[in-house]
């Protein structure tokens, strides 16, 4: 059997190639300051939409990377809730989801602080407020004192992919990944967030929630990088979207002798996707923010903003007058007006499509 990385002598010493992985590194590093530059060129509200968006997707895509679904409006309100944003229609969360959200501010927000082990705890603590990970009792809040296998498969047909360090040894490996996050001031906090994702992942120290803790310590650094705790792209959404080589990777990279270009490479090019991915939704956001920029004097009546912001959020199917009336729960003669008001001021038309029902769209943001 092929020795983990921990088990070499030089562990942790990390090593990597610079040549392999300066080209995406100093993308990334261009991409995330101009998505910073037409962040700020929004606007106050703008901004904050943006970021309440990006975190929402992280901890609704982190906890299904686990093969957890959470409720999004539960997890968009909860945080909109602890930001102070003001969101229409907020909706109770569970305490399961209060908690995932208290540990996923607690990184992007207090970035600048130090990690020590009582606050990774209590991270841990926040995750699995009851003690329980789905139908098993696991140890919360402290490092585990078990052996700890990655393994998938049927019962008795088990296949062990990944065994973590012992747990004799979890509190002094912690201690030396801890102190290094806080004290190494050599490495980028980009570079950083890979190799403390790695690290983290390779320790295994808690019994469950490994992956989402590494996760939000990535984020973390993201943050410090950025030095800002707005957050404008998610990587855990690109991690899902790319999790067969997340794995692949992870699995690959354990075994060498500290040689850990690979999982760099392939961490910097997923923030890359993670970054492109949100360009187009900030183009979204920049298009929202324009238009009611423009139309501050217009008069517009409260179904008319729900249904114009609807559209910019993308509406689904075609708009029509039945729709209007079902959405703002108003008869369509009331709906009928209020387009025809829109269309008089310039902000709606018919659509070229022939047929029976009439269609409409935004004239000058067409999507």
């Amino acid at each position: 059997m092929a020795k983990y990385i921990y088990e070499h002598k030089n562990w942790p010493d990390f090593t990597w190639d610079d040549k392999v992985i300066n080209s995406v590194f100093g993308e990334v590093r261009l991409m995330q300051g101009k998505i910073i530059g037409q962040m700020n060129a929004l606007g106050f509200s703008a901004k904050e939409e943006a970021t309440l968006n990006a975190l929402t997707l992280d901890i609704v895509k982190s906890s299904e990377i686990e093969g957890e679904l959470l409720n999004y409006d539960q997890v968009r309100s909860s945080i909109a809730r602890r930001l102070g944003i003001n969101t229409a229609g907020l909706v109770p969360g569970s305490r399961h989801i209060e908690g995932i959200v208290e540990m996923m501010l607690d990184a992007t927000q207090r970035y600048k602080l130090p990690i020590t082990e009582k606050r990774l705890c209590g991270w841990h603590a926040a995750l699995f407020p009851t003690g329980y990970s789905g139908p098993y009792k696991i140890e919360v809040g402290r490092y585990r004192t078990g052996e700890m296998q990655v393994v998938s498969g049927a019962m008795g047909k088990e296949k062990v992919h990944y065994e973590a360090v012992k747990p004799a040894l979890v509190k002094a490996e912690m201690d030396k990944l801890i102190n290094w996050f806080n004290n190494d001031t050599t490495l980028d906090p980009v570079l950083k967030a890979a190799i403390a994702h790695f690290w983290f992942i390779i320790i295994h120290p808690f019994d469950d929630g490994n992956g989402r803790i590494a996760r939000a310590i990535s984020d973390m650094l993201l943050a410090r990088s950025e030095n800002s705790g707005e957050r404008f792209y998610s990587m855990s959404n690109q991690i899902l979207a790319e999790r067969k080589r997340y794995y692949e990777i992870l699995q690959k990279v354990q075994h060498s002798s500290g040689d850990i270009t690979g999982w760099i490479e392939w961490f910097l090019h997923c923030l890359k996707n993670a970054i492109l991915a949100t360009e187009q939704t900030t183009q979204k956001i920049l298009r929202k923010a324009e238009f009611w920029k423009r139309h501050e004097q217009t008069s517009i009546n409260e179904r008319q903003r729900i249904m114009l912001n609807k559209l910019f959020d993308g509406f689904e199917g075609k708009l029509q007058t039945s729709k209007w009336a079902k959405i703002t729960k108003t008869s369509t003669d009331t709906a009928l007006r209020d387009i025809k008001d829109l269309i008089e001021k310039g902000i709606l038309q018919q659509t070229d499509e022939g047929g029976r029902s009439v269609n409409y769209e935004l004239t000058d943001f067409k999507r």
